[in-house]
């Protein structure tokens, strides 16, 4: 039997680390974004974040934890290069949120932490560099509660979903998110440390279940995963919670937290990701499946309620998912970098709505949204006059050149193939500079050719 759990490590999105003043943005010289505190020197003292502590707060409460209503931190021994005090500040015995609930998932406990420095590893030797001594971590520890890869893989999406909405992480942090994933399938634990991406932990997950299954380990273990190779490697016999002779930290008080920041962090907590699917499906009548597209980006979301403001909701949907994402993911850009603004979007989608431009109009004036600054659909539209025209002596004079030009395609389309007239109607469009109302030209080409 395959039991999964997970210890998923994010990275907040503060401005300073969690017990100096030190930035958290990334630099490239190392060991420069440092001071006596992140640096564990003799004497130093550690003061709390707020804002680290508020954000941790918050994702305990999105995550439907009990929140213990007094906390503190200890500190975590052992020795390694990238911990220059030979422990990690962390919780321990009484962490920010315990016994919660996502996506059907247990969560075991939620609790802050310092990251350690970094390990730079070269062919011969090792450099150290502590930049990242001392960002602010949240550690999400489930129960073992999944049973394959795939569901662990399903779940981070949804966390990260959920998280976004939140706004207490750092997305843009290549180790944004991290996890060590305990797998057992004959009572013995492996731990893989430091998993990053989630195909990687999918990877890791399924090879390390079906090596156990052929080789069973005969004690815990804990692994690296190589993903160049996809292979999990042994690095030690796994650790027990005593070998870290945790004590607590005496730097650092007791916080006790008051009802009223409970109250004011569940203020803070958002519509999230499934609510806001239930709540598109109701009052926009949308799919359950189309919701489900829109509430797994914020922004996406947000975008479509703007316009669905002014925009039949069924066409904003269709319009947003279909060809505004597929054009991003061509163009390889977010919605942030593409600008994408909800006026251009509703000038747009109000006129194709109202018939006044054609669906081929629409995705080449969606397509300069994204890849023009400062660019005006309603302007774009009427200079090049791309207004739709449905006047019948236009589009019939289109239809006979159609006809005299594709005779191959009405022989075809005479003989029952009803392609040929699709044929036909693009031709139209290609001699009207896709103006022509498609609907109109289609009536008109059916009457000529049964003439």
């Amino acid at each position: 039997m395959v039991k999964i759990g997970i210890e998923c490590h994010l990275q907040l999105n503060t401005r300073s680390k969690i017990f100096c003043g030190c930035s958290t943005k990334q630099v490239d010289d190392p060991n420069s974004n440092v001071c006596e505190v992140c640096c564990g020197f003799p004497g130093s003292k550690p003061v709390l974040n707020k804002e680290a502590f508020e954000k941790a707060l918050k994702i305990a409460t999105a995550l439907n934890c009990k929140i213990n209503k007094k906390t503190f931190f200890s500190r975590k021994s052992y020795f390694y290069p990238d911990l220059p005090k030979n422990f990690q500040i962390t919780q321990y015995d009484f962490p920010i949120g315990i016994n919660g609930s996502f996506s059907g998932v247990k969560i075991k406990r939620i609790h802050l932490e310092e990251d350690p420095g970094a390990l730079i590893h070269k062919t011969s030797y090792c450099l150290v560099d502590y930049n990242r001594s001392g960002i602010p971590l949240v550690e999400i520890v489930t129960e073992p509660d999944f049973k394959d890869p795939k569901e662990v893989r399903e779940f981070l999406k949804k966390l990260i979903t959920d998280l976004s909405y939140l706004d207490v992480y750092d997305k843009k942090s290549e180790f944004a998110l991290k996890a060590d994933l305990n797998v057992s399938t004959t009572g013995a634990k492996v731990e893989i440390k430091n998993v990053t991406g989630l195909k990687d932990i999918e990877d890791a997950l399924s090879y390390e279940i079906e090596r156990q299954q052929k080789d069973a380990p005969k004690s815990n273990e804990t692994r690296g995963w190589n993903s160049d190779k996809g292979i999990t490697f042994l690095q030690r016999v796994k650790e027990s919670e005593d070998d870290y002779g945790y004590i607590t930290e005496t730097d650092l008080p007791v916080i006790e937290i008051s009802d009223n920041l409970v109250n004011k962090i569940k203020k803070d907590v958002p519509e999230l990701s499934e609510e806001k699917t239930s709540r598109f499906t109701l009052q926009y009548q949308l799919r359950e499946s189309d919701a489900k597209v829109l509430s797994s980006n914020k922004k996406l979301a947000h975008l479509f309620e703007e316009v669905a403001k002014k925009v039949d909701p069924d066409i904003a949907a269709k319009w947003i998912i279909r060809d505004l994402s597929n054009q991003l993911n061509y163009h390889k850009k977010t919605l942030d970098e593409a600008n994408v603004k909800p006026g251009d979007m509703i000038d747009l989608l109000k006129l194709f709505e109202d018939k006044k431009i054609t669906d081929n109009t629409a995705k080449e004036v969606m397509i300069k949204i994204i890849t023009e600054k400062n660019f005006s659909p309603l302007k774009y539209i009427e200079t090049n006059n791309l207004i739709m025209k449905s006047d019948t002596s236009q589009i019939e004079e289109w239809c006979k050149k159609a006809i005299e030009e594709s005779s191959d395609a009405v022989e075809s389309y005479k003989n029952g193939n009803e392609k040929s007239l699709n044929f036909l109607v693009g031709k139209i469009m290609e001699l009207s500079n896709k103006t022509a109302n498609p609907d109109v030209a289609r009536k008109i080409l059916v009457k000529f050719i049964k003439k």
